[in-house]
């Protein structure tokens, strides 16, 4: 997976932590092996959700999860599962 909105939005104002989203989070975690990006999609959304981030970020993970394969009823079970221990 290869990430480029933080260079974008932040390289002016937080270089440092714009390189860290793109090439650490996006381009090393993301791309370990161990974990198909499908499951680390849905991790990642069950993780927003228990944060209590129901803004942009939220968004862009849902969607990140639909192009990599959870089905729109996946996406639904999950919130309905999760929303039940995360509150």
């Amino acid at each position: 997976m290869t990430q480029t909105a933080g260079k974008k939005q932040l390289e002016d104002f937080a270089p440092l932590f714009a390189q860290l989203n793109d090439d650490v989070l996006f381009g090393q975690v993301w791309n370990q092996p161990g974990v198909d990006v499908k499951t680390k999609c849905i991790i990642t959304v069950v993780a927003l959700m228990s944060s209590g981030i129901t803004d942009s970020s939220l968004k862009y993970h849902l969607e990140n999860a639909k192009s990599h394969g959870v089905s729109r009823g996946e996406i639904a079970a999950i919130i309905t599962h999760a929303g039940f221990y995360v509150g």
